[in-house]
């Protein structure tokens, strides 16, 4: 293979990456703890975007509702970044290239 043919597919790669993360800020996955009582959004790359916290929730266990976002907010990254490896591994083929994303 010659040097010019591996640059053109580099690039062509480092083009669809970067249309891979900018579909990927418009796309969202959701994240909840207590049976639905806390969800939290994301988007692709990892940003929260929204909370929501059901009314009787916040009652007087304040802890409980902290335990209750951080569990949420951890769902909710958690199934961003597999949606981000999702995408990304359809580009890479899978070849396993570390530090991609």
């Amino acid at each position: 293979m010659n040097m010019d043919k591996i640059m053109k597919q580099a690039q062509k790669m480092q083009a669809q990456m970067a249309k891979i993360q900018e579909e990927l800020a418009n796309e969202q996955v959701e994240g909840s703890a207590g049976g639905g009582m806390v969800t939290v959004t994301a988007n692709g790359q990892g940003d929260v975007v929204a909370v929501r916290i059901e009314p009787e929730v916040a009652g007087d266990d304040v802890e409980m509702l902290e335990d209750l976002v951080l569990a949420a907010v951890n769902d909710a990254l958690r199934k961003s970044k597999e949606l981000a490896n999702s995408r990304m591994s359809q580009l890479t083929g899978g070849l396993g290239m570390p530090g991609l994303f």
